[in-house]
């Protein structure tokens, strides 16, 4: 998961079969956090890396020392904190600081999540959630870590998308002199 510093850090992490430690407060994630999750039959493995500030990959704040690991990873869920004031511009901060970055990052798919929507109304959930798809030219999912709302939902999705990412691996064929 990519996000900013402070879009809930950790709010998918109640989907991992052991969660680590993540607090109600920015930069609590000090560590990628990995799980495995469990949807529909399937299992993946979900990490939770530390959120991004601008700068990041220049070497500002944690996310740079992170940002190795999201090259391992298949699909991105970029979460963007609901209660930021301009949610266009912050999910551009991390799609440039990931962009900066490079090793394809930003070409990988992406989800994108409007996160705390439990401290928005359903007005401001609207706005924020059209402002943010405007800006990332995708879909955009709604959740509340709090309330649990739209995570399932999520998790559907990702797992999808995970399932058109992954290239079957051929049958090993018999040997034949």
């Amino acid at each position: 998961m990519t996000q900013k510093a402070d879009a809930q850090p950790g709010a998918l992490a109640g989907a991992f079969d052991q969660a680590g430690y993540v607090g109600d407060y920015p930069f609590t994630t000090l560590h990628p956090n990995l799980g495995v999750v469990y949807v529909r039959g399937s299992e993946f493995v979900l990490a939770d890396i530390p959120g991004l500030i601008e700068g990041a990959s220049e070497g500002a704040g944690l996310g740079i020392r992170f940002l190795g690991h999201v090259e391992r990873c298949r699909v991105l869920v970029h979460l963007v904190d609901g209660t930021e004031p301009d949610v266009a511009e912050a999910y551009k901060v991390v799609r440039r600081e990931v962009g900066a970055y490079g090793a394809g990052l930003v070409e990988k798919p992406e989800l994108v999540v409007l996160t705390k929507a439990d401290a928005l109304t359903e007005e401001d959930r609207a706005e924020k959630r059209d402002l943010l798809a405007a800006a990332s030219g995708a879909d955009v999912a709604v959740i509340s870590a709090v309330s649990g709302d739209g995570i399932s939902q999520l998790l559907d999705a990702l797992l999808s998308r995970i399932e058109a990412e992954t290239v079957p691996e051929e049958a090993p064929r018999a040997f034949a002199p």
